[in-house]
């Protein structure tokens, strides 16, 4: 398995059978500045959404449409999407497992809204915002937290599916910050691999992961703090 950190929370996932974009928020992410939309979404056979905000959905719209991929999303922004013209949609709920061939997504609890902005200012709600809980055949697993703060309930998500790898907002504002995205970290998870995002992409977050990396010392993780365009091979 390959995770390619695009900046921002977009993330490729590459495995033996699926090639993955979630969260790909691409065009206007400062961080992704210097990559090709081209590489990162060729061969693409799935886009993963955590919820309905712009810095999230991106670029879905068009490369669902140039890619053919399944897009996943939760039902209220399925919808959405699909009144946007997008074709392929798998939509699910809190709580709900789909499968999708070689790995299935578990929508998980998130701390967070979901909408969208229209053009007379006004936003639109787009269901709840969720984590994605990633199982893979024969690879490690994923948690995708989305955008949230800590939650007692973290526990019941590592009781119930165990994950190997954190994908973990730190940039504070929108989402926990470094400090408390740690204490979630140690207190609730057992990841193997724990991986920043949501930082350095707009001036009001935090511009690094360090305080996420100081809040991890000593603990059993191993944190991969990347930068936009940096892979870890799992």
């Amino acid at each position: 398995m390959k995770i390619t950190w695009l900046g921002h929370s977009a993330f490729r996932i590459e495995t033996g059978k699926a090639t993955i974009l979630l969260d790909p928020f691409l065009t206007y992410n400062s961080s992704f500045e210097g990559q090709d939309i081209k590489d990162v979404s060729a061969g693409v056979t799935h886009i993963l959404l955590t919820h309905g905000h712009g810095d999230h959905v991106g670029d879905t719209i068009a490369l669902a449409k140039e890619t053919g991929a399944t897009v996943l999303a939760n039902a209220d922004l399925g919808s959405w999407l699909a009144a946007k013209g997008v074709s392929k949609i798998e939509m699910g709920n809190t709580g709900g497992t789909i499968s999708l061939g070689s790995f299935s997504a578990t929508f998980t609890n998130a701390l967070h809204s979901s909408a969208q902005v229209t053009e007379d200012g006004i936003a639109h709600a787009l269901g709840n915002a969720n984590g994605l809980m990633l199982h893979f055949d024969d690879e490690a697993s994923i948690l995708a937290m989305g955008d949230t703060d800590i939650f007692s309930d973290m526990a019941l998500i590592n009781e119930l599916h165990q994950p190997d790898i954190g994908l973990v907002p730190v940039g504070d504002r929108f989402t926990m910050g470094g400090a408390v995205a740690a204490l979630a970290c140690q207190r609730y998870f057992n990841f193997k691999t724990a991986i920043p995002c949501h930082y350095g992409t707009f001036p009001i977050i935090d511009q690094t992961a360090d305080k996420f990396v100081s809040g991890m010392e000593g603990s059993k993780t191993e944190v991969k703090a990347i930068k936009p365009s940096e892979s870890v091979s799992i």
